[in-house]
């Protein structure tokens, strides 16, 4: 990648021994369960999980919808972040296509929904109301600086869930990040959850697909939720291949995203006209506002940004001034020591 870009690590590139597997991946029919490397893929995703079993699904906001049509009937309703990415950018799905009510609580500036705000939200028994059947969290919350939500969050959740009989989801996105953040397995994240979806696409570099892990049960009738949203795949093993590399070793990079971020933050922290909060690094995000004072406009910036210096950053989607900066597998040192220099002269 020539071009620095911090618009999302959605745009990480896969790595040249992705393609190499890619290229020599034993593939078959995924839809008749004959895919060696698909099949692969699920079983270690699974145990790397602690899961009993995996799905590979084209996105996460498949996997999300999926998880969500297996735990909710139409006509029930789903307890999540009013920030979720599930309730904001997965395009109202869950109701759309599924007929299942968000009920939405705050999220937090840390990521979490409050416990007393999820213990409200759910429904008593009466004919008037939908039935509440499931909270759901997400574990980087990204839309608040990619905030990590720990073991004991996770279980406080899990049981206000298993106490109201209820199923229990995380959007684990970018769950690695948060085990990365705390030094734990990610299973340990995830332990209480009875569904969980991580990105393969984002931190992972792989070009395309998500997994879905849960248990036997649940990933039966995922399957068929699946093919009924047209996710069943033919040879996907080409795919399933960059997945393999993603679990198996880009995994263990993602510290180095971590770090970067913090160069990065630092480098802008402590350039004049912008405000950057170094406390709320965590992950690999970063947030950082341009203040009324600086010679440019946001727009500006943006284009001056990408024609000078062949930079991609972009204001965080409803925020005028607000940047986020996310790093990934092809954000270095030196590339942020460019960005640093080239934010330096266009501000001064």
């Amino acid at each position: 990648m020539q071009t620095i870009d911090y618009r999302s690590d959605t745009v990480s590139h896969p790595t040249p021994v992705m393609r190499e597997a890619m290229a020599a991946a034993p593939v078959g029919d995924d839809v008749y369960g004959d895919d060696p490397t698909v099949n692969q893929l699920e079983a270690e995703a699974a145990e790397l999980l602690g899961k009993e079993a995996a799905l590979f699904v084209t996105s996460g906001t498949q996997g999300n919808l999926i998880a969500l049509l297996v735990h909710c009937g139409r006509g029930d309703e789903a307890i999540l972040g009013d920030k979720a990415h599930t309730f904001v950018y997965e395009a109202g799905g869950l109701a759309a296509l599924g007929g299942i009510i968000p009920h939405t609580v705050p999220v937090h500036p840390d990521g979490t929904l409050a416990l007393d705000d999820i213990r409200r939200a759910i429904r008593g028994d009466n004919v008037h109301f939908p039935r509440t059947k499931l909270v759901s969290i997400e574990n980087t919350q990204g839309t608040v600086g990619g905030m990590p939500l720990d073991v004991a969050y996770t279980e406080s959740v899990a049981e206000i869930a298993r106490q109201h009989g209820l199923k229990f989801h995380i959007d684990g996105a970018r769950i690695f990040n948060a085990a990365a953040h705390f030094g734990v397995p990610a299973r340990e994240l995830v332990a209480p959850a009875d569904s969980m979806t991580f990105c393969l696409s984002k931190g992972l570099c792989a070009p395309a697909g998500s997994i879905l892990v849960g248990s036997r049960a649940f990933i039966s009738e995922a399957r068929r939720a699946r093919k009924m949203l047209g996710g069943g795949l033919r040879q996907a093993g080409i795919l399933a291949a960059a997945g393999l590399i993603s679990i198996r070793e880009m995994i263990h990079r993602i510290p180095e995203d971590h770090a970067n971020a913090c160069i990065l933050g630092e480098g802008l922290a402590a350039l004049p006209h912008l405000r950057v909060d170094l406390s709320r690094i965590k992950t690999n995000f970063v947030f950082f506002d341009l203040l009324e004072s600086a010679p440019l406009t946001p727009d500006e910036l943006v284009t001056r940004l990408e024609s000078d210096y062949d930079i991609l950053m972009r204001p965080y989607p409803g925020f005028k001034a607000t940047f986020r900066a996310v790093t990934h597998y092809w954000i270095t040192p030196e590339r942020i020591q460019s960005t640093v220099e080239a934010m330096r002269a266009l501000l001064s």
